[in-house]
């Protein structure tokens, strides 16, 4: 006895499922023609039945697709299973990570409201919040990360969210996510946490308290360094603002970027596994060598927050930070040196990428804002990609031998 399919229910039953089951089919609607696949909707519109039909799918008061600048078949599915694997009630996906960030910002807060930022954030976030939303009225100030009292110290009356990096880029420093969500449930704000370098097979911030969650999907969650993409997860009251926001200025994803991303989460807590392993490896070795000042990696017992890591985190992540006391000129004949490592600003990719943050990351920053930061002009950033890590250290042997 077979039985009929009924086009648009959910895959299986997946309320009790682990994180690798929902990886691969959380989200899944299966249509008409019954495939196996997740679907790829490339359409911009869709047809209504009548008039009245359309109307009442406009006003929200019917279901079903309206316009693909904010829904689309395809990025539903990618949301739905991000969703799931963060442990949100919803997720809202955005053309790139900045996306991200701006869509949580510009729809949870106003001219006159306080947001603290970490010191510790990538050079296009300090940028997007000094740049853009100061100019909008919004205060902005910065803290210490791993700083609890400092947080709280820096509050104000209209103190409206917190933005972290943990860990953070590049050098890895992380913050005690339920002390921060304590402090900001305290002063009646939001905590922002970007789970980037982590993502939710090693670190899942709201379960530690944290409000809402941020990706770049261009890094990890692809994994192949193939598309741009962003995600915003948290509760459905202000995620509806969120698809608001998308619904109005449209820094919207792609269906297709859904779809490869849809593919990277499949793969994504066995590449995470390797790419720490890798990770581990190649930063117990740097550490050893005499011409490297200091390592950073929270796997590293040396790391002053490495307890804390293995607390917060199932795993120390792939992103290596190290220093050369030669300043840029070591740095960037290091870089040159090497002959396999993809030199190259972008992070997450199966491929091995190494940069030097004082001019590419975080070079747009004023010295005295990178300084702050920790970046100084000796830093390369490592992220370790999934080639054999014997390849990997000849290369970077080839780099210390060039200092």
């Amino acid at each position: 006895m077979t039985t009929e399919w009924e086009p648009g229910r959910l895959d299986s039953d997946l309320a009790d499922a682990g994180f690798d089951t929902l990886a691969v089919r959380a989200g899944q609607r299966r249509g008409p023609e019954a495939e196996h696949g997740e679907p790829l909707f490339l359409t911009s519109s869709y047809v209504f039945r009548s008039a009245a039909d359309a109307a009442a799918c406009f006003a929200g008061d019917a279901p079903g697709n309206v316009y693909s600048r904010y829904m689309n078949p395809t990025v539903r599915t990618f949301e739905e299973r991000i969703a799931a694997l963060e442990g949100a009630e919803q997720a809202v996906a955005t053309a790139s990570g900045m996306a991200a960030i701006l869509a949580t910002v510009m729809s949870l807060c106003s001219a006159g409201d306080h947001i603290l930022v970490s010191r510790s954030v990538f050079g296009a976030t300090v940028s997007l919040f000094d740049k853009y939303f100061k100019r909008f009225g919004v205060e902005v100030d910065y803290v210490g990360l791993a700083d609890l009292n400092g947080w709280r110290a820096a509050c104000k009356p209209n103190t409206r969210m917190f933005f972290v990096e943990s860990p953070s880029n590049p050098l890895a420093e992380l913050v005690d996510i339920r002390g921060l969500a304590a402090v900001a449930d305290e002063q009646g704000a939001w905590l922002v946490v970007d789970n980037c370098f982590c993502t939710p097979a090693l670190q899942k911030p709201l379960e530690l308290g944290a409000h809402i969650v941020v990706h770049s999907a261009t890094k990890y969650i692809d994994g192949q360094g193939r598309c741009l993409g962003g995600v915003v997860a948290g509760r459905s009251e202000q995620m509806k603002e969120v698809v608001g926001f998308l619904r109005t200025a449209g820094p919207t994803l792609s269906p297709f970027n859904a779809w490869v991303f849809l593919k990277g989460l499949e793969t994504l807590r066995l590449r995470m596994r390797e790419h720490c392993a890798n990770a581990q490896i190649l930063a117990e070795w740097l550490e050893q060598q005499p011409a490297i000042a200091r390592v950073y990696y929270a796997g590293l017992p040396s790391h002053p927050q490495h307890e804390l890591a293995r607390s917060q985190q199932s795993g120390f992540g792939a992103v290596v930070g190290f220093e050369l006391d030669g300043g840029r000129d070591a740095a960037w004949r290091f870089i040159d040196a090497t002959r396999m490592l993809s030199i190259t600003a972008n992070l997450g990719d199966s491929k091995t990428t190494i940069t030097h943050p004082a001019s590419t990351t975080h070079g747009r920053l004023a010295p005295e804002v990178r300084l702050a930061a920790g970046i100084n002009e000796g830093l390369i950033r490592l992220a370790v990609g999934l080639e054999d890590v014997e390849d990997l250290r000849a290369d970077l042997q080839r780099g210390l031998s060039a200092i």
